[in-house]
């Protein structure tokens, strides 16, 4: 969709949903309750070690929820809502942190461990659109068909309905009532359920050249999941190269992580406007959604341009009119 410098953002995260449905898909319909996954200790204290490793393969990246909800404009309202006494819930924390997620305690109503989430969340998302007549978009991370007369009720109010849910645990309804729709799986920097369920059938000394081998751990900010292939490359060489350039003042761990954000933001900006060559400052507005500490300047460089140049192993920049155009190296 075509997207306007007043674009605002508002996200909401049906946070028990998007992990259960996760989890599901991962390990198996119904996977959750076998395994009795709720009601395990805060930080999984009273875990075994096949439950945490069942849990941390089926982690959901919010970090990639938010950085595809920032491609439509600036997020304004970030809201997840959960029972976060449940331990794995409590295990996100980190996570909602960093990215100043406001939180929002709901306790099991019933003994069915209904919270009642989608009737709170309905009425957050009507009251801000009456409150804040400025927001353009409206984000709903969930699945439960129990969204589809809000998303309804949201496109007569005149906003820009964006569903996010998890293949198999989403309503085909709820995604019809949506203007777009993205599946989890489809995010940029996720790697597919179906990947990651092959690779824990396999066993470790049987894994051959041609199975796909799980991606390197590296922090969320710098993570380059899913990128092209060259891109990959040119992360690991910009993060390897040591000292900056001449007349740069970058730590190595500035370098990579703004090689990173580059990666990240480039592939967003491609995938909202679905067009080969970007904006340069198209690329700039989405670096800065993802990072508002991002400043050119601070690392060292007297431009945008200059600092583009400098990452010239990942993207390819286009001088030849008036418009500077960027794209990921192939």
């Amino acid at each position: 969709m075509a997207e306007s410098a007043e674009n605002r953002v508002a996200v909401y995260i049906d946070f028990d949903n998007i992990v259960i449905s996760r989890y599901d898909q991962v390990h198996g319909r119904s996977a959750w309750r076998k395994d009795n996954v709720y009601k395990l200790a805060p930080g999984l204290s009273d875990a075994t070690a096949e439950q945490k490793d069942k849990v941390r393969h089926a982690t959901v990246d919010i970090s990639a929820i938010l950085d595809f909800a920032s491609s439509f404009g600036t997020i304004v309202v970030s809201r997840a809502y959960a029972d976060w006494s449940v331990g794995v819930n409590a295990t996100y924390q980190g996570q909602l942190m960093e990215r100043a997620v406001d939180l929002t305690q709901l306790f099991p109503a019933t003994q069915q461990m209904k919270n009642g989430a989608d009737i709170r969340l309905a009425v957050d998302v009507v009251e801000d659109l009456f409150r804040l007549p400025d927001i353009t978009h409206v984000v709903i991370a969930a699945g439960d068909s129990d969204y589809i007369a809000l998303a309804q009720r949201a496109k007569r109010l005149g906003r820009y309905i964006v569903g996010i849910g998890v293949a198999g645990g989403t309503s085909k309804s709820l995604a019809a009532a949506c203007n777009e729709y993205a599946d989890y799986d489809s995010l940029p920097g996720i790697r597919p359920a179906a990947h990651i369920a092959a690779g824990l059938v396999v066993a470790p000394d049987t894994v051959s050249a041609d199975t796909e081998a799980p991606p390197a751990k590296r922090s969320r900010r710098a993570s380059t999941t899913g990128a092209p292939a060259g891109a990959a490359a040119g992360v690991e060489a910009e993060a390897g190269a040591g000292t900056a350039s001449a007349g740069s003042t970058e730590t190595a761990t500035s370098k990579r992580a703004a090689t990173a954000l580059i990666v990240r933001a480039l592939r967003l900006v491609h995938e909202a406007d679905d067009a080969e060559w970007a904006h340069a400052s198209a690329l700039k507005q989405q670096m800065k959604r993802l990072d508002p500490a991002f400043n050119e300047k601070a690392l060292g460089y007297s431009s945008f341009t200059s600092f583009l140049k400098s990452r010239a192993t990942i993207v390819e920049l286009d001088e030849s009119t008036q418009t500077r155009l960027v794209r990921l190296r192939e």
